[in-house]
């Protein structure tokens, strides 16, 4: 099993920019792929931000040319940096790494996720 726990969210004023950091208890995020999504109340969650094992990233309309995804392997991290937050990015964000490994101490198909962070966009 693996544990992702998420951090660095909070109040942020509308143009404001906070960085989300996603840290797992064991080294995946080279093997996975790994997403951050977003749930708003009372909506559906959605995928915001992407980076696969190698490094590709890919982004939802509404994060592209704001958000950030990035991947620091040897800290088994990865962050979300958010620019030009606006209200309606108010949401509970999650960490999410899904894919398969050879190693049985990760799971040799696994799909994780993170209990979420609070992001409240508000002045």
């Amino acid at each position: 099993q693996v544990q992702l726990v998420e951090s660095g969210g909070g109040l942020v004023q509308p143009g404001g920019s906070l960085r989300l950091s996603c840290v797992a208890s064991k080294r995946i995020f080279h093997v996975g792929n790994t997403g951050w999504y977003r749930q708003a109340p009372g909506k559906q969650r959605v995928l915001v931000a992407g980076i696969a094992f190698d490094g590709t990233t890919h982004y939802a309309d509404s994060a592209k040319g704001r958000f950030t995804i990035s991947m620091d392997s040897a800290k088994n991290t990865v962050y979300l940096q958010m620019d030009s937050l606006n209200p309606e990015d108010t949401a509970v964000y999650y960490c999410n790494t899904k894919g398969g490994s050879t190693d049985a101490d990760i799971g040799f198909e696994f799909d994780y996720w993170g209990q979420g962070t609070q992001v409240t966009v508000s002045s």
